[in-house]
């Protein structure tokens, strides 16, 4: 690990990188009045498209743009190529982790893994034990978060297997750049993304029930006030599926029924946009208005198909993430392609002595924690954030991990006096279905304020076009 952020862009004392020369020139050449004259016109596309995000802070959540930069991140064929592998071996060991702990158990007797660390884990499903699902595939639709610290130095800071979002904005981020700056695509060989709702659709349909030909695919959503309520919509237009509500399905004989003017239409598989506890007010929340009453017994049933499996929760929680180099190794007898951060497990004694004595040097994250909430970055916080922090690890330790502070890559971003580095990761979207797919990119988050290590849009954060070079 590197002390001094990696510039994605420009190589000290050598100048740009090769990968980013031909932007560069373009972007020495292109007139800065015309520049900015095309970063306030995706903006009001954005505007216009209603492209936003629910952004939470102490006046409860607003809606609001997410900030797009024009400077794209391009990673050099190679480095794709290792990442891809790396991804796939990752998603392929999750999935037969899960299969594994809601069967057999084998990674538990084997003592490779803590049982306690799962069993007792609140995102573990006891209502999945012993149940098969559909190919034995339950993460279906994968988000890894990947940051790189340094030359050919990439980490996974997290997998995200319940209901990763983000891709509508990798979509149309690419639509943006192409419609604005259609000369940088004419003479280079850009990998595409757009067929990403064909392969999602693709993949979906490929885990329906094994008796339907033809199965009907529908994208459930807790609704409009959801804060990625537009990215639901987005993805069943582009698949061209339906969207729906809990209340515009039934079940009926352990079947699930669609609600149409035609009367009611028989669905095989549901993207389901829903946490798990929502999904059916008769198995789990009994005050949830979101779900489908019965869904979960039609789930068992075998006559309907969940993307995501209820239960991935468990494999991407941060007190199991320390654990998913063991899985590669267990499951596939292979090293791990894509390294973890170093991790500090708190309920450790030896690793709490350890982070207690080391809060102002390490990034603290609650094991439960989504969208970067509950996170303390220790070169960051002040003498009481750190305080607070200490008292909550000694009353609750396994609710804790804590991780080195990485010195993120950096990538030319505009900002309000130019061009700055910002910190960036990256979110490659992973599909499983008859095979496993991704397409080349992902999702590249900036994190807009000055030195800042938090990239998540919901605080603030923006978002970039990422190209992959044939």
């Amino acid at each position: 690990m590197t002390a001094r952020p990696f510039d994605e862009m420009t190589a000290p004392g050598s100048g740009v990188r090769p990968h980013y020369r031909a932007f560069a020139d373009w972007l020495e050449r292109t007139d800065a009045k015309l520049i900015a004259q095309k970063r306030e016109e995706a903006e009001r596309a954005f505007h216009r498209v209603g492209i936003t995000f629910a952004v939470y802070g102490e006046g409860g959540g607003t809606e609001r743009l997410i900030p797009f930069d024009i400077v794209p991140r391009i990673i050099p064929a190679v480095e794709w190529e290792m990442l891809e592998r790396g991804l796939k071996q990752r998603v392929r060991a999750l999935n037969l982790f899960l299969q594994d702990v809601y069967h057999d158990q084998k990674i538990l007797k084997g003592g490779a893994i803590p049982a306690d660390r799962v069993l007792g884990n609140s995102q573990y499903r006891r209502e999945m034990a012993g149940m098969d699902v559909p190919g034995g595939i339950y993460a279906h639709i994968a988000g890894v978060d990947i940051v790189r610290a340094g030359e050919g130095e990439y980490y996974v800071l997290e997998d995200n297997l319940r209901v990763p979002s983000g891709v509508s904005y990798m979509l149309e981020n690419r639509k943006m750049m192409m419609r604005l700056f259609p000369e940088l695509f004419a003479n280079r060989s850009i990998r595409p993304v757009q067929h990403y709702p064909d392969m999602l659709l693709e993949n979906l349909r490929a885990v329906g029930p094994k008796s339907e030909d033809n199965p009907t695919v529908a994208v459930l959503t807790p609704g409009a006030y959801n804060s990625a309520y537009f990215e639901h919509a987005f993805l069943a237009q582009q698949m061209g599926v339906e969207l729906v509500e809990g209340q515009d399905l039934f079940v009926q004989n352990d079947t699930v029924y669609m609600r149409t003017t035609r009367g009611p239409r028989r669905v095989h598989v549901i993207y389901r946009r829903v946490d798990d506890d929502f999904l059916d007010p008769l198995a789990f929340r009994k005050d949830s208005m979101l779900g489908v009453p019965g869904l979960f017994a039609a789930y068992r049933a075998g006559r309907i198909t969940l993307a995501n499996a209820i239960g991935t929760g468990v494999a991407d929680d941060k007190s199991i993430y320390p654990y998913v180099p063991d899985m590669i190794k267990y499951y596939l007898a292979e090293d791990p392609i894509l390294n973890n951060v170093p991790t500090y497990m708190l309920y450790k004694p030896q690793d709490k002595e350890y982070a207690l004595a080391h809060l102002s040097e390490l990034v603290v994250k609650e094991v439960h924690g989504a969208g970067g909430y509950g996170m303390l970055v220790g070169p960051a916080s002040t003498a009481e954030e750190r305080a607070a922090f200490r008292e909550r690890i000694l009353a609750h330790p396994e609710k804790y991990i804590a991780q080195p502070t990485l010195a993120l890559s950096t990538c030319p971003t505009f900002v309000g006096a130019g061009i700055a580095p910002r910190h960036i990761d990256l979110r490659p979207y992973v599909l499983s279905g008859a095979d496993i797919d991704l397409v080349p990119g992902g999702l590249t988050r900036v994190a807009l304020r000055e030195g800042s290590l938090v990239v998540n849009s919901s605080q603030g954060g923006g978002t970039k076009d990422t190209w992959v070079l044939a």
